[in-house]
């Protein structure tokens, strides 16, 4: 387990208030990470709390990672409160259900501002920071529907194929340096971000979880099955993997 200069691994994990984040920020600190909870409002601050009533340890971080300016700021106050960064996990994104007619031009650039930007510029800011160290773990957060078209989210698809394909792009790019860059591919699971989706599909939630569930495995994700999926390709056991895209979505791909 490759270290800071604080001695410990030390995990930047975007969208960290929310329910895959915060589940992937838990996961780290248990496998002894001092983890970067960032998120753009208190819900940070909300985790990096249970976390160190855990006996963890966790440092909430205010930050939009759709916004160049605050990610650079965001990556100079990690470093210097934790000591460096070693693991960046991208996990923040947004979904907005709809076809080509039925989304605005401003719902499209948010689409990509919050599932593919983000992940340009929290890596854009950390790669030279791994790069000088030789070594570095990256792991993003797509979405199945990354993999394979779904109906009536045409600008999330393709925001989330934009974020396969950046992350192999980086794999390729930052190998040489010591740097792996994998990906997660999550299907439906349990968050509040699901329960957006039935809302804006005018769908009751038990109708969505309902429909959801129907995959070979008979039922949703849930956010720690999503964060065990990450805390492999972040740590050491996959150490010999980079450019892989891994599917946790119950058979739903199939």
């Amino acid at each position: 387990m490759r270290a800071g200069r604080s001695g410990a691994r030390v995990a930047l994990v975007t969208g960290g208030g929310g329910g895959i984040g915060s589940a992937v920020a838990r996961r780290l600190a248990d496998e002894g990470a001092a983890v970067a909870v960032v998120d753009r409002d208190d819900a940070a601050e909300t985790v990096a709390r249970g976390i160190r009533a855990d006996g963890g340890h966790a440092e909430a971080f205010l930050c939009d990672v759709s916004d160049e300016e605050e990610v650079l700021a965001l990556v100079k106050e990690v470093v210097g409160r934790l000591g460096g960064i070693t693991d960046v996990c991208c996990v923040a994104g947004s979904i907005r259900r709809g076809t080509v007619q039925d989304l605005s031009l401003e719902d499209w650039h948010r689409s990509f501002a919050d599932n593919v930007d983000s992940v340009f510029l929290v890596c854009r800011a950390v790669l030279p920071l791994m790069e000088r160290a030789g070594h570095g773990s990256i792991v993003t957060v797509a979405s199945g529907w990354g993999l394979r078209a779904g109906e009536k989210a045409a600008a999330y698809c393709t925001a989330k194929a934009g974020v396969v394909m950046l992350t192999q792009a980086m794999a390729l790019d930052h190998s040489p340096a010591g740097i792996r860059v994998n990906c997660v591919a999550p299907g439906d699971t349990r968050t509040p971000m699901l329960a957006r989706e039935a809302r804006q599909l005018g769908q009751s939630d038990a109708e969505f979880l309902a429909e959801a569930a129907d995959r070979p495995l008979g039922r949703i994700g849930t956010p720690e099955d999503i964060a065990a999926a990450v805390a492999f390709l972040a740590g050491p056991d996959a150490d010999f993997v980079t450019g892989s895209v891994l599917s946790v979505d119950g058979g739903g791909s199939i």
